[in-house]
Order: C-alpha cells, then sequence, then structure tokens
C-alpha cells in the first residue's frame, strides 16, 4: 500500500482519528503540533483540561493521550504508513507525551490497519447488556491485544467480580463525599440532550444510559441527581463480564502503555461485535485500587476496569475541532 502525500489534509484526518479515542469525563485532555520539515507529529498533554480531583497523580489523563496515540497508529497504518513513536522524549518537557515520525520506510504494520474501521464505530455503552459470557475465542483475542501494548487483560472469576462491584460501590460513597470530585463531574457532564448543543466535550444526557434497577453493574450515574430529559428504568444484566486491564510499574510511561493498550482491546472488542463502557471509580481512590487486583493473578497495577458485552451501541460523545488541537508549524 502506498502512503497518501504527507499534507495538512492527510495529518488533519490522523489526528480526527487519534482524538475519537476515549478519556475521562470526555475532557479530552490532549494536543497536537505537527513538524513540518521533519514529518514529526508531537502529542502533548493538555494541563487545561486535567481534572485534579478525580485523577490527581494525571494518570488517567496520561492514559487518555495513550488511547488518542494507540487510534493515531491505527490510522497510519491504515494509510500505509509505518510510523515511530517515541514515549516522554524530552525529560525536561513533562507536557510532551510522544513524537510521532509519520515518514517512515518499514511495511505498516496490517494488525493494526485492520482495527481502523472500529475507530469511529466505538462508543461508551451505558446500556443494559444480553447476560451471557464472552466466548473463550473473544477474550482470548482481548489478552493478546492488551499483550501487543505492554500490558495485561485479566477476566476475574465469579468471586472477584462481585468483589470489585462491592469496591465500585465504596468508590461512589467516597466519591459523594469529596466535593471537589462532586463538582468536576457537574463541570464536565450535561443532563440535557445534545441536540442543538454546540458543546464540544464532555457527556452530554443521552450517553448518561438508563437508571438500573434492581441491579449493581458497574455503571457510573453521570447524572448525580439532576433530572435528565426522557431517561428511564432499566434492568442490567447479573452477571457483567468484567475485565481488568493492568501493568507491571506504574509511573508516566506505564500509564501511556496502558492507555494504548486499553484503546486497542476496546477497538478489537468493537471489531468482535462488543460494546464496552468504562469503570474507572474504584481505580480513582488509592485506598480502594490496591484492593481491585486479583492476589491469583501476576497483574501488579490495575489501570482500567472494563465492562464487556452484547448490547446497544452508545451514543456518541462529542468531539473538538482539529483545528482547536492541531498546530502545524
Amino acid at each position: 500500500m502506498n502512503a497518501a502525500p504527507l499534507d495538512a489534509n492527510t495529518i488533519e484526518e490522523l489526528v480526527a482519528d487519534a482524538t475519537a479515542a476515549p478519556s475521562l469525563h470526555n475532557a479530552q485532555p490532549w494536543a497536537f503540533r505537527f513538524l513540518r520539515d521533519s514529518g514529526v507529529l508531537r502529542l502533548y498533554a493538555d494541563p487545561d483540561r486535567a481534572l485534579p480531583h478525580t485523577d490527581p497523580e494525571n494518570r488517567g489523563l496520561h492514559m487518555g493521550c495513550g488511547a488518542a496515540l494507540l487510534n493515531l497508529r491505527v490510522a497510519a497504518a491504515a494509510g500505509g504508513r509505518a510510523p515511530d513513536v517515541r514515549l516522554l522524549p524530552d525529560p525536561a518537557d513533562p507536557r510532551l507525551l510522544a513524537e510521532v515520525g509519520l515518514i517512515g520506510t518499514g511495511p505498516p504494520d496490517s494488525a493494526l490497519a485492520r482495527l481502523a474501521p472500529a475507530i469511529r464505530r466505538r462508543h461508551s455503552s451505558r446500556f443494559p447488556f444480553r447476560d451471557e459470557e464472552i466466548p473463550v475465542l473473544t477474550r482470548e483475542r482481548l489478552s493478546e491485544a492488551a499483550r501487543l501494548e505492554g500490558a495485561d487483560l485479566f477476566f476475574p472469576d465469579p468471586w472477584h467480580v462481585r468483589s470489585i462491584l462491592e469496591l465500585v460501590q465504596d468508590a461512589e460513597a467516597t466519591e459523594a463525599f469529596a466535593p471537589g470530585v462532586h463538582e468536576e463531574t457537574i463541570r464536565w457532564t450535561r443532563p440535557e440532550p445534545s441536540t442543538g448543543d454546540k458543546a464540544s466535550d464532555g457527556i452530554p444526557g443521552e450517553a448518561f444510559g438508563p437508571l438500573q434497577r434492581g441491579t449493581s453493574v458497574p455503571v457510573r450515574d453521570f447524572a448525580l441527581g439532576r433530572p435528565v430529559p426522557g431517561r428511564g428504568w432499566a434492568a442490567f444484566e447479573k452477571n457483567p463480564n468484567i475485565a481488568l486491564l493492568g501493568t507491571a510499574r506504574d509511573k508516566p510511561r506505564d500509564w501511556l502503555c496502558a492507555g494504548q493498550a486499553l484503546e486497542r482491546v476496546l477497538l478489537q472488542a468493537t471489531a468482535d461485535g462488543l460494546v464496552a463502557p468504562l469503570t474507572s471509580q474504584p481505580t480513582e481512590w488509592p485506598d480502594i485500587r490496591w484492593a481491585v487486583r486479583d492476589p491469583a493473578s501476576a497483574m501488579a497495577n490495575v489501570q482500567m476496569v472494563i465492562r464487556l458485552g452484547h448490547g446497544p451501541q452508545g451514543a456518541a460523545s462529542p468531539r473538538r475541532p482539529v483545528t482547536d488541537v492541531l498546530d502545524v508549524r
């Protein structure tokens, strides 16, 4: 496959695909700079879009940017390119998270390229799923997707799933008494539907999903007691399929790798006909996060809890225009 010329339109298309990635509260904490002379696209963290109460260490920010980086790599591979990625290339500038060389000569990664159609189809779904297990072969593909990005994906047994659900409830109770976290959630969510809404970030009301009836599936209720027009109640699955994504270490580079692994898992899940919302609540509190991991597994640091299943696609959350996040020099 011959790559398209590396012009402004190509860069804009790559960045548009990159920014389809998930992020905490859909804050979209990334910025890009393209250097024409070198053909390098730089990925920066945007501190103005950090969540200092929900994500005080910026772990979630790094994961969101890592997910955007994975999308960029997928889109580049689908365009016939072999991007050269360097993580945290400048110790003096911690905001510079990655440099991606786009003038490569090697063959594109065909496995990544096959995931490209899933970029725009992937949405978080906070709706009920069918109460059925994920096939073993599908689980193996998802676990391999994580391994290819230097992370692990672990499917806990039913006993540990129940423990995780209890930890989610503990995290939600802790959050209820944390004013700063509550205010951040209010800031980045809107109970009203996005019809006629010009917002380009945050989570609109139609993406909240219904209220749960008689179950305890780990779905964050972004309404926080606010009325949501047209929102009803629904019975969710009794036995949710839960996966834990984790890494051996727990530093910024590991968070970036975890974000890439997370998005690769989500794209593979989408390609396999699954939907998946993220459950970050128990990983946001250090005294709860340590208990999420299964002591019988080799996973040292749980980075994200993922609920997987067969169900309705979630609503697309808004995205910022490429012109707001891309600087060309």
